[in-house]
């Protein structure tokens, strides 16, 4: 069993250059695909959409978040996560050809999200036990709305390991506007991630 993601771009239609926006999704992609290790890479399929498959739900949830921030100034994006076997049918072609439930649950989560009472959502998971993990999801998608630019980019970041005073240097900001930063949600987010990671 694998945990597969699905995600599109939403508002895509809207944006102004296209072609340019593809060029920043690839590249986001190829970003977090250094950060999580996959089962199957990072990569834009058809359409507006892109797929990646995990050897955990945590890498799976992680890899949501990273790809929303690297991309939310560019457009904002929306992922379906799923669980089961995945079967390749044609591993030459890229994106690879494949089916199996492993997908089909990533793509029901992602029709959940298009639904009026989740619209606002930006994530999903259809596989075992999902009723912890949509908690997970729906909590940190809210916070995350409600942090600005600045705190996005600490965020990004934090989770991939570096510290307060380093963040600080790199924003050029005091580290008391990191640490408060840190205070409002930032460091929550980061740290809840860490727990579902197992560390």
């Amino acid at each position: 069993m694998v945990y597969t993601l699905i995600g599109d771009l939403v508002g895509s239609r809207r944006l102004t250059d296209r072609a340019d926006a593809q060029r920043k999704v690839g590249a986001a992609l190829a970003r977090v695909e250094r950060d999580i290790d996959t089962v199957q890479p990072l990569e834009p399929t058809v359409g507006d959409e892109f797929q990646g498959a995990f050897a955990t739900v945590a890498d799976a949830v992680l890899a949501s978040l990273l790809v929303r921030l690297e991309l939310r100034a560019v457009v904002d994006v929306r992922c379906g996560l799923g669980a089961g076997d995945v079967v390749v049918h044609d591993g030459s072609r890229r994106p690879l050809l494949q089916d199996g439930p492993g997908w089909w649950s990533a793509r029901e989560a992602l029709e959940v999200l298009g639904r009026p009472r989740r619209a606002a959502s930006r994530t999903w998971y259809a596989g075992p036990e999902p009723g912890p993990v949509n908690a997970f999801l729906t909590t940190r998608d809210a916070l995350v709305d409600r942090l600005n630019e600045r705190a996005c980019r600490m965020l990004l970041r934090s989770l991939r390991g570096a510290a307060q005073q380093q963040i600080a240097a790199e924003e050029g900001i005091s580290k008391s506007a990191v640490s408060q930063a840190f205070a409002r949600g930032v460091g929550a987010l980061r740290d809840a991630h860490l727990v579902l990671g197992g560390e």
